[in-house]
């Protein structure tokens, strides 16, 4: 049974970089690294800043893509401009639902099922 549900779990990482400047003066000052970890219902997505960003970051930054039968759950410490970049990204999931570690779940900021609605806390599974 175990191990059934170790094979339905898939990580996968992938290192975008943001550049704040053209590609000849590009610096390693801007990088995101994503980890997305597959569950049933959502992917989580998470993200963490190897260095502090500045807005102009966004303008070049590609999240990686999901499967948008799921939901997302966004977890990572970084600005709220970033959050809200992300969720627009990815609006046309299922739900997106912010990780929130002092409950240990994920709090539903978008839905697009009746199965979950705005401000509905789902358990996340972080690890």
């Amino acid at each position: 049974m175990c191990g059934a549900l170790f094979k339905k779990l898939k990580l996968k990482t992938t290192i975008v970089r943001a550049w704040t400047r053209d590609e000849e003066n590009m610096s390693d000052h801007d990088e995101i690294k994503f980890n997305l970890v597959e569950r049933e219902d959502y992917t989580l997505v998470q993200f963490d800043l190897e260095n502090i960003i500045s807005p102009d970051s966004l303008k070049s930054l590609a999240p990686p893509k999901v499967d948008g039968r799921k939901g997302v759950v966004l977890s990572g410490r970084g600005p709220i401009w970033l959050y809200c970049y992300l969720t627009h990204f990815y609006h046309p999931t299922k739900f997106i639902a912010v990780y929130d570690p002092r409950i240990s779940g994920g709090v539903i900021v978008e839905s697009h099922t009746p199965n979950h609605s705005v401000g509905d806390v789902i358990k996340v599974d972080i690890e």
